[in-house]
């Protein structure tokens, strides 16, 4: 009989023996330490210690009384039942050869690691879990800081009792389990110093959409508990690892978290105590970017090693300053999902002029009401309903029984890799995480609507909202005879928008990602040290982590672009620099000290005309630098640009030659395209087609300029023309014929193919390379071009 196996002896084949977790560690420890990954070693005890302490101690047939006719959906008994359980085997002795064989390996690693009495982890590993088709987050528990023989005992016994945790025994009750058949194993593991430096997990997809090229890192200081909890607002990092195999530096996003707590070593009784965090470290990041890109690599390895996407939990030492793994499973909400069926939740009605009364972030992609249950105490979910909102500040596994109930979940606290995150994500419930304050704003009884469908911000609606949910089987749709893009303006979509079948993008808006991830005209960044001390002050709120606050409008913009490009890599993504109008501009925090008050700002001073204004030609520089770094930095070659409202060609011939000056258009070959918006863009055609790549039609503003109907006019003027006039037509079928004979690039990137489908039809029959489109059109499109 095998009561101990050291981690070295495990494989991944050894599940039965000794859980998901404690095998996996086997596994790396066998084959991808010798790769580089650094993971603290350890021992683990074995299923047969488990049934051998059980029989020696006389509990079998004492829980199997226990659990007879159990009905977990009876709240109460279930957790009377699962504390006599627990109670019954921490009064029980271990039997005195597998104390002495834990106490030998113990002393065995001590020495190893030449410290007496050596810190450990000592975690639960079943082996019922982590199981591609079943697994739910900390079911069983773990404890920290563990250090001399008699607590090390002690931690072990309490393992073994958490296999009948409440969620523990619903979990098996619902996955068709046999409690008696499944054993416990304790991984007994070396302690990294996370708490003098920072952990987290991390996901080689990303846990939202199932986009399985990415990276997501969430990084915390202290020990990582505080991160798995949600107790936390970590930092928040992604990776693109197709370019990042080919040498590139592609951090994508990097998000600063407020991390006020961090999860230390106690000198007192207990194990491990939470302090705040100084301010200075909350406001810088918790992992420089060699780190971050450490991490993603040993991630493409532990991915690549398994075949499957993978969910890890890894540390850094504050003392030797290295990074360790800790554990790997397998990630099984995304990994399970059809990629070919479409599944969008959508409101009946238009919610523009809805404001939600709270947001956070979302958790998944779906719609969810009910009356709210305010909850804050696990030891009160025996009051929660079916049907009901669960508000709460956070969860933890003994929330799980309610969860289970819950149309949409809503927590104070935490990330995207909180316990509620991935909870409501493996229960396709619809969750708010990290809203700061839901508790106090939402009562109990109150109506709401939670939406997880309008990109990464969760929006909290007064009120019980009608919804629909469209299921659309992509594999049966029939390829139209044009190429049809996406207009897409929000990164935090795009990786789930990127399912949706495409050619690329047509038209990557930067004014989305300027407005709501920046906030800041450029030029008050440029010149941040003479502004005003209120703006300063604002600014400053918002580019905490900066010293360069130019710096913070690149990155920003070059992690905003890297994603929509990252997302559907290698297809084109046709990015357009700001087409901000100067009321657009004058918005944005101190854009009022630089912006002109125009009449009619729809025709005065945007765009191209902008780019090489000594006035603004420094903020164009910024955007330029945004660009460059996204192709050089990141490696997304497959980012062309395109200039907007370019009046003449001389206008043109400026503006490229400062994108080729600025960003370079050489290896590879940036493609620089405009915008055919304005008449005379079609009658001097010959003219910028010399200068320009290609073209891509607006046909707003092509309508507004050529009919004379400012396109922001209301019902007077609505009625009189749109694209469909016969001289918006002449124009189009011009400029398509006129780019065909030149083999240049036409595309289209307005509304119109999919408002009306004869347009549709008339841009086909004209030659039209590609329709570029709103996501919530494509797919009806398709459907109607595939029917004539």
């Amino acid at each position: 009989m095998k009561l101990i196996k050291e981690f070295k002896e495990i494989t991944i084949k050894d599940v039965p023996i000794v859980g998901g977790k404690n095998a996996s560690l086997g596994e790396m420890i066998r084959y991808l330490a010798p790769k580089g990954l650094n993971i603290p070693d350890g021992f683990a005890t074995t299923s047969e210690a488990y049934f051998y302490f059980l029989e020696k101690a006389g509990l079998k047939g004492k829980l199997r009384l226990i659990l007879r006719n159990l009905d977990v959906r009876n709240i109460n008994d279930l957790q009377k039942r699962g504390r006599l359980i627990r109670s019954l085997i921490l009064k029980a002795e271990l039997p005195n050869n597998l104390k002495d064989a834990i106490c030998e390996s113990y002393r065995s690693l001590s020495k190893k690691y030449k410290k007496p009495n050596l810190e450990v982890a000592v975690r639960s590993s079943a082996t019922a879990e982590d199981v591609p088709e079943a697994s739910f987050a900390g079911q069983h528990e773990t404890f920290l800081n563990i250090s001399g023989e008699k607590k090390l005992i002690e931690a072990v016994k309490k393992c073994l009792a958490s296999l009948f945790m409440d969620r523990a025994i619903v979990y098996r009750e619902e996955n068709g389990f046999e409690h008696l058949k499944v054993a416990l194993s304790v991984g007994v593991q070396k302690m990294v110093r996370s708490d003098l430096g920072s952990s987290g997990v991390m996901f080689s997809c990303d846990t939202e959409s199932g986009f399985p090229d990415v990276v997501l890192i969430n990084s915390s200081y202290g020990l990582g508990e505080n991160v798995v909890q949600g107790k936390v607002e970590p930092d928040q990092f992604y990776i693109f690892e197709t370019t990042l195999k080919k040498g590139f530096r592609p951090i994508i996003e990097k998000k600063l978290g407020s991390k006020k707590i961090k999860l230390i070593y106690s000198k007192g009784s207990r194990s491990t105590k939470n302090v705040s965090v100084p301010l200075k470290d909350r406001q810088k990041l918790s992992l420089t970017d060699n780190e971050i890109l450490t991490l993603a690599k040993w991630s493409l390895e532990i991915e690549n090693h398994y075949k499957k996407p993978m969910d890890s939990e890894w540390a850094k030492d504050g003392k030797d300053g290295k990074l360790y793994m800790l554990q790997a499973r397998p990630e099984t909400v995304q990994s399970r999902r059809n990629v070919n069926v479409l599944e969008t939740y959508q409101f009946k009605t238009k919610t523009k002029n809805l404001k939600p009364i709270l947001i956070g972030l979302s958790v998944g992609s779906k719609i969810g009401s009910g009356k709210v249950n305010r909850i804050m105490d696990a030891k009160d979910i025996d009051k929660f309903k079916k049907g009901e909102v669960l508000v709460t500040d956070m969860t933890d596994p003994d929330w799980v029984p309610a969860m289970k109930l819950a149309s949409a979940i809503i927590t104070d606290s935490g990330g995207r890799t909180a316990h509620a995150a991935i909870v409501s994500r493996e229960l396709g419930i619809p969750c708010v995480v990290g809203t700061g304050k839901v508790t106090r704003i939402l009562k109990t009884g109150q109506k709401v609507t939670v939406s997880c469908a309008e990109g990464e911000e969760g929006r909290i609606y007064e009120g019980i909202i009608p919804f629909q949910i469209k299921k659309t089987d992509i594999s049966k749709l029939k390829k139209p005879k044009v190429k049809i893009m996406m207009n897409l303006g929000e990164p935090d979509q795009a990786f789930g928008l990127s399912f949706i079948p495409n050619n690329g993008v047509g038209l990557a808006r930067e004014e989305f990602i300027i407005a709501t991830n920046i906030k800041i005209h450029p030029l008050a960044l440029i010149n941040f040290k003479k502004l005003p001390s209120p703006i300063k002050k604002k600014i400053e709120n918002l580019t905490i982590d900066y010293k360069n606050k130019k710096q913070f409008f690149v990155d920003k913009l070059a992690e905003g672009i890297g994603k929509i490009a990252a997302a559907f890599y290698p297809k084109e993504v046709i990015v357009r620099f700001s087409d901000f109008k100067t009321n657009e501009y004058r918005s944005l925090i101190g854009g009022e000290l630089y912006e002109p008050k125009e009449e009619n700002p729809m025709i005065g001073w945007r765009g191209a005309s902008r780019y090489y204004h000594s006035d603004f030609a420094p903020a164009f520089a910024l955007e330029c630098a945004a660009i460059k770094k996204t192709r050089k930095i990141f490696g997304l070659d497959n980012i062309s640009v395109m200039v907007p409202f370019c009046r003449t060609p001389e206008e043109g011939k400026k503006v490229v030659e400062i994108i080729k000056s600025k960003v370079g258009a050489k290896k590879p070959k940036l493609k620089i395209y405009v915008m055919c918006e304005i008449p005379s863009n079609v009658v001097l055609a010959d003219e910028f087609l010399k200068i320009f790549d290609g073209m891509s039609i607006g046909s707003n503003d092509l309508t507004q300029l050529t009919v004379g109907i400012d396109r922001d006019a209301g019902e007077l003027l609505r009625g009189i023309a749109d694209e469909r006039d016969e001289s918006v037509k002449r124009l189009i079928s011009e400029i398509i014929k006129k780019c065909r004979a030149k083999k240049k690039y036409i595309g289209i990137c307005g509304q119109g193919p999919s408002d009306f489908p004869d347009f549709a039809k008339f841009l086909i029959e004209e030659g039209i390379e590609s329709m570029s489109l709103n996501p919530d059109s494509i797919l009806k499109t398709i459907e109607k071009l595939a029917k004539k």
